[in-house]
């Protein structure tokens, strides 16, 4: 008997209809949302249901040594969930309960597998919400959202996935479970492993449950603002301007022209008419139309042209032309969504190196940006006249976006605001951190996972 038969047969033993084999579900498995799919074939799909479908998979992978891929929704952008070659992938979708909503302590347990916007959704009525708000926040796992320590269009107010994780359950490589992490709103027992594995991406062991914060649904008017500037170098410059001021939008989204194009030829609209980019800006709370009154005064004297609202319906149609960005994307071809976070006064800077990197490697590289926090997203759209027959990406893109990376450092920034290493940024990481940090890492990840089977070539 092999060992992937012997594997096979234990897990079938143990976790039954939850296994899958199909072909077609392993081809699936292989690929998330960064345009990334990897080599080879996964060995299975365990769909798990419960914290002990999770531990019986990874004692299972120890005693064989097994590499085991986590999953979530499987939209993660950069390549770190994508099931790899004789990988168990175990899913975490099918844990989706929301365990408890305390009032009171205003915080949620939940399993990993929940929605961010059902989470949103089910405390509305007592007028909270789950503040971390990926432009996947309706398809999107928080377990995933931790894993990752994602972002998104509320960072800059609310802060990033982090900010709002009190507490996790983890099964780790050997099959123990691991409480970190506290119920109250302060705690600095020992070392922070609830931060250690945010942002961990699956490489130390598998997030089983969370505790999170919730937070109060925003008083007062919500206010809308879009501008229209001739170029995103414009565009950049005042929103680093409303910064400056010491104003703290809740959104505030930059989308430069290419990426207008490609939202009018997917939805029909002529918002690249009006203008070279646009500048999407929303407040909350008490003082929101007061701050409106003087994002607005900015931006038309950084030469915006620009119109307020508040109409909640239009502000959520603005909203919902910031997140088409993607599929809009999408339907041009693959794409390879980069992630360079700069400080906000380089915001301008990087967009000029971005429209510079392009011109030098003759690609169009649409980008957006949440303005509010230095977090911009060059995109670059594999069309079939630039795909290759491998379905790899091309070398021209990797040059450009090497340099891209090369750029974001020199400005004093980072190879990854909000998606994370993964597959795709993993040669770049040492340039970063440096080598002794670099290092470090790598042995951090040998105390929790000695036998290098959580999530391998993710990130290291």
């Amino acid at each position: 008997m092999t060992t992937s038969t012997a594997v096979l047969h234990r897990l079938r033993a143990e976790l039954g209809s939850r296994l899958s084999t199909d072909p077609a579900e392993l081809q699936g498995a292989r690929a998330d949302r960064s345009g990334y799919t990897a080599p080879g074939m996964p060995l299975a799909i365990v769909r798990a249901e419960s914290i002990a479908d999770v531990q019986a998979v990874m004692r299972i992978a120890t005693e064989w040594r097994v590499p085991v891929v986590p999953q979530g929704a499987a939209t993660g952008l950069a390549g770190g969930g994508a099931g790899s070659d004789g990988a168990i992938v175990l899913s975490t979708a099918s844990m989706n309960r929301i365990l408890e909503v305390a009032l009171a302590d205003e915080l949620a347990v939940v399993e990993p597998g929940v929605i961010n916007q059902a989470l949103s959704d089910a405390v509305a009525q007592y007028g909270l919400v789950f503040s971390p708000d990926p432009a996947s926040k309706a398809i999107s796992t928080i377990g995933g959202n931790i894993a990752t320590n994602a972002g998104g269009l509320l960072c800059a107010k609310y802060g990033v996935t982090r900010e709002a994780v009190l507490g996790l359950t983890v099964v780790l490589p050997d099959g123990r479970m691991l409480e970190t992490g506290h119920r109250s709103i302060k705690g600095v027992t020992g070392y922070d492993l609830t931060a250690l594995f945010t942002g961990s991406e699956g490489t130390l062991g598998v997030i089983v449950g969370a505790t999170v914060r919730l937070r109060p649904i925003a008083a007062g008017t919500v206010v809308t603002i879009g501008a229209f500037f001739d170029t995103i170098v414009a565009a950049a410059a005042a929103s680093a301007a409303v910064t400056a001021a010491r104003l703290r939008p809740a959104v505030m989204e930059l989308i430069d022209h290419e990426a207008l194009k490609a939202i009018d030829a997917f939805n029909g609209t002529t918002l690249s008419a009006s203008g070279g980019a646009y500048l999407l800006v929303q407040t909350d709370g008490g003082a929101s139309v007061d701050e409106a009154d003087r994002i607005l005064a900015i931006v038309t004297g950084a030469g915006g042209t620009a119109e307020l609202t508040i109409d909640p319906e239009v502000g959520e149609r603005l909203l919902a032309v910031r997140r088409s960005v993607h599929p809009s994307l999408a339907a041009r071809g693959e794409v390879l969504i980069e992630d360079v976070c700069v400080p906000r006064s380089q915001l301008a800077a990087m967009f000029g190196e971005i429209e510079r990197i392009g011109a030098k490697w003759g690609l169009s590289i649409p980008t957006v940006a949440h303005a509010g926090d230095g977090n911009l997203h060059p995109n670059f759209v594999i069309t079939p006249e630039l795909a290759l027959a491998s379905g790899e990406v091309p070398d021209v893109v990797w040059q450009a976006a090497g340099e891209l990376f090369r750029a974001a450092l020199d400005l004093g920034g980072t190879l990854t605001g909000e998606h994370g290493i993964g597959v795709l940024k993993k040669r770049w990481l040492r340039d970063e951190v440096g080598t002794d940090s670099f290092d470090l890492q790598r042995q951090i990840k040998a105390v929790f996972d000695p036998l290098g089977i959580m999530n391998p070539g993710t990130m290291f």
